[in-house]
C-alpha cells in the first residue's frame, strides 16, 4: 500500500512532517510523498524521519496551474528539493502567492468584510498562508458557517474573492518539475471538471506539455470514475498514480493510505513512476 499526495502544516494540512512519516509507518504504507502546495519547506523535517520508519519517504510539491480557464494542480514526485534553480521558482511562486492574498484580501473588503494578511496570518502554522487560512478567518468572524462555506460563497472558483493563479502554465510546471528531477503527475482530475469534460484530448495536450502521470486513484472518485481514468492513462501511455490527498483535520474521515475505506494504489505505481524518470535519464 502507498500513498502518493497528501500535504502538512507546511501548507494547508494539520499534522506535522515527521507525524505523518509515523502515521504512515503505524498504518503500513511501503511509501509516502509529501506533496504540500508551493512549497518545500516541510521536506527536510520528513526526510529526516527516514532512519526512523520502513515506509519510503518521498519528495514532492503541488503546483497550482491554469489551463482552458481551470485550475489544475501538478505533483512533482521526486523532486530534488535542494536544487538551487528549483527552490527560486518555489521561492518566486511563494511571492506570487502573498500578491494573491495581498488581493483576495481586497476583494474581501469591497464586498463589505474588511479582513488583514495579519488576522488571516494568525490561522496558519507556516509562512504559508492559502485560501485555507482565509476559510478559517471567515469562519471565526462569523462570516462563513465552516470552511467549505467560505469556498462555496467567497473564494471558490468564480466567487467573490477568488483570485487565480494565471501565471504558470502546465507546460512550465512540468518543465521545473522534470529539470528537478521529478516526475509530473495531474492531480485529481475529476476534481477538476467531471467525466462530461473532454479529459482524453485534454490529456493529450497536458501530454505534449510535459505530463507524465494523472491521479487514477483518489478516495472521492466512484469505480467507474477509478476505471475510467486508469483506462485513459493506459491509451495516453501516463503511468496511473494515486493517493489520499490527506490534510489531517483539514478532511475529516479521510487516512493515509486508505482515503475513505476504499483508496487502493497498487504498489506498482512506484515502480512505474521510478520507470519514468529513469528513461530520461
Amino acid at each position: 500500500m502507498i500513498d502518493l499526495h497528501c500535504h502538512s502544516l507546511c501548507s494547508d494540512g494539520t499534522d506535522a512532517p515527521a507525524a505523518l512519516a509515523l502515521l504512515a509507518q503505524a498504518g503500513g504504507l511501503k511509501a509516502l510523498a509529501l506533496t504540500d502546495h508551493d512549497t518545500l519547506d516541510g521536506l527536510p523535517e520528513f526526510l529526516a524521519m527516514q532512519s526512523q520508519v520502513s515506509t519510503r519517504l518521498i519528495t514532492g510539491i503541488e503546483l497550482s496551474c491554469r489551463f482552458l480557464s481551470m485550475e489544475l494542480h501538478i505533483l512533482g514526485l521526486f523532486v530534488d528539493h535542494q536544487d538551487p534553480a528549483f527552490r527560486n521558482r518555489i521561492q518566486d511562486l511563494q511571492a506570487r502567492r502573498q500578491e494573491r492574498n495581498q488581493r483576495m484580501a481586497e476583494r474581501l473588503t469591497a464586498i463589505g468584510i474588511p479582513i488583514s494578511l495579519q488576522e488571516v496570518a494568525e490561522h496558519a502554522t507556516s509562512r504559508l498562508v492559502s485560501r485555507v487560512h482565509f476559510a478559517r478567518a471567515l469562519v471565526k468572524r462569523g462570516k462563513a458557517g465552516s470552511q467549505q462555506d467560505a469556498f462555496a460563497r467567497f473564494l471558490g472558483e468564480g466567487r467573490p474573492a477568488h483570485v487565480p493563479f494565471e501565471d504558470l502554465s502546465p507546460a512550465d510546471a512540468c518543465r521545473w518539475i522534470k529539470e528537478a528531477g521529478g516526475v509530473p503527475v495531474l492531480a485529481h482530475p475529476g476534481r477538476s471538471a467531471n467525466r462530461a469534460f473532454r479529459w482524453e484530448e485534454a490529456l493529450a495536450d497536458l501530454k505534449a506539455q510535459g505530463l507524465e502521470a494523472l491521479e487514477a486513484y483518489y478516495p472521492e472518485y466512484s469505480p467507474r470514475e477509478e476505471q475510467y481514468f486508469c483506462e485513459l492513462a493506459q491509451r495516453l501511455d501516463l503511468v496511473a498514480s494515486g493517493g489520499s490527498d490527506y490534510h489531517g483535520k483539514m478532511k475529516v474521515g479521510l487516512s493515509l493510505g486508505v482515503g475513505r475505506g476504499g483508496l487502493h494504489v497498487p504498489d506498482q505505481v512506484l515502480e512505474n513512476l521510478e520507470v519514468r524518470r529513469t528513461h530520461r535519464t
